[in-house]
């Protein structure tokens, strides 16, 4: 049977007093918010390093506490969420409120077209996240940085709106001109061999796939048969 030790001093003696912390020692530091980089570069070739030491050395003036560093390495700006594991996981963390505060080095790391931008720092700030990017000294934290956050989001919508005329006239002018607008019509010829293999028995997906046209087209002709055969 194993002995049970006993404690400093001898069994039943009282158990040894804490030590005090050094007079001189610093108190513990206090941050003021918990802080996440998120750091992206394009090719392989290049490195998060500098991102990263800049970020930090911000982060420690301001008094952040970094809890979270995400990085897309050789992955483009112009890649959707689904193709960035890091963005993906640190707008995660931030519904989960996993921080305070995202800190960038720039705007186009976290995304080159306004509007996608505008639309995910939206998201980021309805669970409270704030944000700062280095090079555009944009600090949401500050009522400056919240102004510059709200002006960017009317360029969004200045951008949106141009588009959609620009969509516009492009359509009626091409209209104006008799082009054909959509899709290009399926020949009929095909249309005729897809009717056939249906008739067969052949099911729409693989029916479509043999004959080159969208499913859609296979489901639209087989509800014509359909309506003929009833007529």
């Amino acid at each position: 049977m194993t002995a049970r030790q006993s404690p400093p001093g001898g069994a039943g003696a009282p158990p040894p007093a804490a030590v005090d912390a050094h007079p001189d020692a610093p108190p513990p530091k206090k941050y003021s918010k918990r802080a996440a980089l998120y750091l992206r570069v394009s090719t392989d070739e290049q490195t998060t390093d500098n991102q990263e030491r800049e970020l930090r050395q911000t982060a420690e003036r301001a008094g952040w506490e970094i809890t979270h560093v995400y990085r897309d390495e050789g992955i483009s700006g112009s890649k959707g969420r689904d193709r960035r594991p890091g963005l993906d996981a640190m707008l995660k963390d931030a519904t989960r409120r996993q921080f305070d505060v995202v800190a960038a080095w720039s705007v186009d790391r976290l995304g080159r077209s306004l509007q996608d931008l505008v639309s995910m720092l939206s998201d980021i700030h309805a669970a409270g996240i704030d944000l700062y990017l280095h090079q555009q000294a944009i600090d949401t934290t500050t009522p400056a940085g919240k102004a510059m956050f709200q002006m960017m989001g009317v360029f969004a919508e200045f951008e949106r709106a141009m588009i959609r005329d620009r969509v516009k006239a492009g359509m009626a002018r091409a209209k104006a001109q008799g082009k054909r607008l959509g899709k290009p019509a399926v020949p009929q010829a095909k249309l005729d061999a897809l009717r056939a293999e249906i008739a067969r028995g052949t099911g729409l997906v693989k029916a479509a796939r043999l004959h080159g046209v969208g499913t859609y087209t296979a489901q639209r002709i087989k509800r014509e048969m359909a309506g003929d055969a009833q007529g």
